[in-house]
């Protein structure tokens, strides 16, 4: 799992920089909408919607695109598409177990662009619940290590005692070392406490969201990663895909070797 993780949180702070920044907006700008239909347009009241405008501010997507879809999100402003959330289940290189989270308005274009991505890029498609159970919904926030509280202030260190000190009694289960960031694991009703937690003791985090991790992870050649990495890339650049999950695990050298 912290192969994955690792390669997770690189890739993100990545796409936000290259040709992606769009889609990767696009993406964010439809949970937003997604949150507020489903919870309100408060973010006070609704912990779901609060976090994807966390991240989307986060990923620099401007204020005005993250107001205007809390409105269509919650009906106070035309436009609003009746999206819904779709997974398919599938299979890439070596083995790997893939879950495809899209939100989509047209279910039956979705099916058939992802079921393209997949084949043709060396994966094939399962059948519904045959992956699944591999996956859990779990809080994952994702903590940096070096932190500013100002640009003439020197960066702070945050150690791994010191964050299980923090979020320990809100609810985290498990810390994991991503290099250069921290995942706090925890179970998704806990994941608002462990975010908040970590506001509180004066520190910033990177993301805050419900996530599905593997239970069981399948160790991948440089080959297969490669590949694997493709296979991936190629799913997330549909506009119907929110998130491509997978139970892999990539050493540290491999990870290198590729970056």
């Amino acid at each position: 799992m912290s192969g994955h993780s690792k390669w997770a949180t690189t890739k993100h702070k990545k796409a936000i920089i290259d040709k992606r920044r769009a889609k990767v907006f696009a993406k964010l700008i439809k949970a937003i909408e997604v949150s507020a239909r489903t919870g309100g347009a408060d973010p006070s009241g609704n912990p779901t919607l609060y976090d994807a405008i966390q991240k989307a501010r986060k990923n620099s997507v401007p204020s005005d695109n993250i107001d205007r879809a809390v409105k269509r999100g919650a009906g106070l402003e035309s436009g609003g598409a009746a999206y819904e959330t779709i997974i398919y289940e599938g299979y890439g290189p070596q083995g790997v177990a893939l879950l495809i989270e899209c939100l989509s308005d047209n279910r039956n274009r979705a099916a058939s662009e992802v079921r393209v991505a997949v084949t043709r890029n060396g994966g094939t498609m399962a059948d519904p619940g045959s992956v699944s159970y591999l996956f859990h919904r779990r809080g994952v926030v994702i903590v940096g290590k070096e932190q500013r509280s100002g640009e003439k202030v020197a960066p702070q260190t945050l150690s791994e005692d010191d964050l299980m000190e923090i979020v320990l009694d809100a609810g985290a289960e498990e810390i994991n070392d991503l290099g250069l960031s921290y995942e706090v694991v925890s179970e998704p009703s806990a994941m608002v406490s462990v975010r908040s937690a970590v506001e509180s003791a004066g520190w910033e985090y990177e993301s805050a969201e419900v996530s599905l991790l593997p239970s069981v992870s399948v160790p991948v050649d440089k080959d297969g990663a490669e590949k694997l990495f493709e296979l991936i890339e190629a799913i997330e650049e549909l506009d119907d895909v929110q998130n491509v999950y997978a139970n892999f695990d990539v050493s540290d050298e491999i990870m290198a070797a590729l970056s």
